[in-house]
């Protein structure tokens, strides 16, 4: 071909007009992601002692973008739809970030104490939660895809961060194994949605899913591919929620993983897989809620009551906090399958952030607190937690609130956040409305057994072998407990203020 020939016009490189603002957050965090690298490099094991104050500086650093964005109010659409800055995406980057931080002061004494590289963690830490801030202004397929793919990676190696133990390798083995299927299962349904479509922006895609079947080039409503090509992008997710069935890699990762590590993937990993439902839900899907709606209600009735069930048999609390991470996410799917179009006043939206919120703060309360209780015990078995209002009674009240919190018991936040899935979910009117209601009312009771069983281990039996020896905790870990508590009370006293922040809609549907 002769260039020489062609036009100015198509030889020159024409940029998309970028809005800098809107991309602040990501490009700071891609930034202090950078200087990680660079602190890695330059000062190998000498620079150790820096790296988790400078992770946490980045998150923190990050907030600041985050602030202005929410102060100027506009929305911000880039390239033709495919990245957008809501409300929405705002206060699911705040909630990334956060838990992110958390998350660093939970890491910075166990990583330094243990056999671990510190600076490749924190590196691996933050390039996941950059995947988490991009999946929150994702509205296209392909940059679901890639955001779904960036914090997933990272998080594959940090489960197996422990090396020389065969538990964390066999965690990260099988979080990986798994993880690559169910990215294989979303491609292929989200490239069939693309053959149907022509599209890859999700409101083009539910334009597109929802024409007029009498119209010349468009789709039937009853075309069986489409409801494969849904069911298929969507089970790719409840993977990653560890929604019942596809929840079997979380036990064995979570008590494999490094107990931060399975506080990150418990909450901030979680939350992402359900930030991509939403928007895939809201903005791709909202038109057929046909298929998608019954889909929803198989996953949350029967994650919420198999999670709960199996549950009461567990021996270990980390484990027995995987299998109520599958009850939980039953609860957060629930208003998922009585949204639609024909819903008025449609509510399921903001219910499902504001359960995000808190639960981000309820589940990393409960691992600050088995981390501060592992220090003495050197166990995460249930009865390590035996006795220990005798010898830690901060750490006794603090775990208590926290599991009543999961419980839904008032005034603690985590009744405010079921009561709006409750009120959600009941609002929709019908007779698989109100099932799915009763469903999550009962889970709740099941749930308050194994949590309440454990709140009368650490009140009212005595501490193994009698050692009423006081729990040193590290500085770092004790603003992790406070941060979450405080956070916890505040969600349930104050309920109007959450709920000022987690009224949000999307641009089509909520």
């Amino acid at each position: 071909m002769d260039f020489a020939a062609l036009p100015l016009d198509v030889l020159a490189f024409n940029r998309p007009a970028i809005d800098w603002h809107a991309v602040a957050p990501e490009l700071v965090l891609l930034t202090f992601g950078a200087l990680l690298t660079l602190l890695d490099v330059i000062y190998l094991e000498r620079g150790r002692k820096l790296t988790s104050a400078l992770a946490g500086i980045a998150l923190l650093a990050t907030m600041v973008p985050i602030l202005t964005l929410a102060w100027d109010g506009a929305d911000r659409t880039l390239f033709n739809g495919a990245y957008v800055v809501d409300d929405f995406a705002l206060v699911m980057k705040a909630v990334f970030l956060l838990s992110g931080y958390v998350v660093v002061l939970l890491s910075t004494n166990y990583i330094a104490e243990g056999d671990y590289w510190e600076n490749e963690y924190y590196s691996l830490l933050i390039t996941s939660i950059l995947g988490m801030v991009v999946m929150a202004s994702a509205r296209d397929l392909i940059t679901i895809f890639v955001a779904f793919e960036l914090l997933s990676i990272p998080s594959y190696m940090l489960a197996t961060w422990k090396k020389r133990d065969l538990r964390s390798n066999e965690a990260g083995l099988k979080y990986y194994l798994m993880g690559v299927f169910a990215s294989a299962i979303m491609l292929y349904g989200m490239s069939v949605l693309f053959g149907l479509s022509g599209e890859t922006i999700l409101t083009r895609v539910n334009s597109a899913l929802s024409s007029d079947p009498l119209s010349g080039n468009a789709l039937s409503s009853s075309t069986p591919i489409i409801t494969m090509a849904i069911i298929f992008t969507i089970v790719g997710f409840a993977f990653k929620v560890s929604a019942f069935p596809f929840h079997n890699w979380a036990p064995d990762t979570y008590t494999g993983a490094p107990i931060p590590v399975t506080a990150f993937l418990a909450v901030a990993s979680k939350i992402a897989g359900f930030v991509a439902l939403v928007q895939l839900v809201y903005l791709g899907f909202y038109a057929r809620a046909d298929v998608f709606q019954p889909l929803m209600w198989i996953l949350a009735v029967s994650s919420m009551t198999i999670g709960n069930l199996i549950a009461l048999r567990q021996t270990d609390v980390v484990r027995l906090m995987a299998y109520s991470g599958v009850a939980q996410a039953g609860y957060i799917l629930a208003p998922l399958a009585v949204a639609g179009p024909e819903l008025e006043g449609d509510n399921t939206l903001s219910s499902i952030v504001a359960y995000l919120a808190i639960y981000a703060a309820m589940n990393l309360g409960v691992f600050a607190v088995i981390l501060a209780a592992a220090r003495k015990t050197r166990s995460t078995s249930v009865e390590s937690m035996n006795g220990m209002f005798h010898y830690a009674p901060g750490l006794a009240v603090a775990m208590t609130v926290f599991l009543f919190a999961l419980a839904g018991i008032p005034p603690l936040g985590g009744w405010f956040a079921k009561f709006e899935i409750f009120f959600a979910v009941i609002g929709a009117g019908g007779t698989w409305a109100v099932l799915l209601g009763v469903a999550i009312a009962l889970n709740s009771v099941i749930a308050l057994y194994y949590y309440a069983a454990i709140a009368r281990r650490i009140w009212a039996d005595d501490a193994p072998d009698g050692d009423l020896t006081p729990i040193r905790i590290p500085p770092s870990l004790n603003a992790a407990l406070v941060l979450t508590v405080v956070t916890t009370l505040v969600f349930g006293f104050l309920p109007g203020a959450v709920s000022h922040f987690t009224d949000v809609t999307l641009l089509a549907g909520g």
